[in-house]
C-alpha cells in the first residue's frame, strides 16, 4: 500500500454541488486539514460544503450557508474525513472567486 500526502487548493464558483476532489479509484482518502478563506475584501460570504458518498448517491451536508466574515477563514471539516473510491468534496460559494479553499490529503493505494 502506498501513502501519499498531497495539497490542493481551489477558488470556488457558486454553482451548487461542485466537485473540488473526487477520491481515486482503488484509494481510501483521508482528509486531515480543510480551510475556506474569504478573499473578497469588502464583505462576508456564504460557503456551502458537503461530502458525497459514491456508493450511496446521497451527499451529507458538512456546512450550509456558512457565512465567512471578510478577511477570516474557517475549518469547515471538523477533524479527519474518510473518502472512499469515487467519494467527492463538494463545495460552493455565495459569489464566484469570493473563497479560497486548502485542502491536506492522505491517499492510501
Amino acid at each position: 500500500m502506498a501513502n501519499t500526502f498531497k495539497g490542493y487548493s481551489v477558488v470556488l464558483g457558486n454553482t451548487a454541488d461542485t466537485a473540488i476532489y473526487t477520491c481515486p479509484a482503488s484509494t481510501t482518502a483521508i482528509i486531515v486539514h480543510c480551510q475556506a478563506a474569504n478573499v473578497d475584501g469588502a464583505a462576508a460570504v456564504e460557503l456551502n460544503m458537503d461530502m458525497y458518498d459514491s456508493s450511496s448517491t446521497t451527499a451529507a451536508a458538512l456546512g450550509s450557508a456558512i457565512d465567512i466574515p471578510t478577511g477570516a477563514a474557517i475549518n469547515p471539516v471538523g477533524g479527519k474525513l474518510v473518502l472512499e473510491a469515487s467519494d467527492e468534496l463538494r463545495a460552493w460559494a455565495g459569489d464566484v472567486s469570493d473563497v479560497e479553499v486548502t485542502i491536506g490529503i492522505l491517499e492510501i493505494s
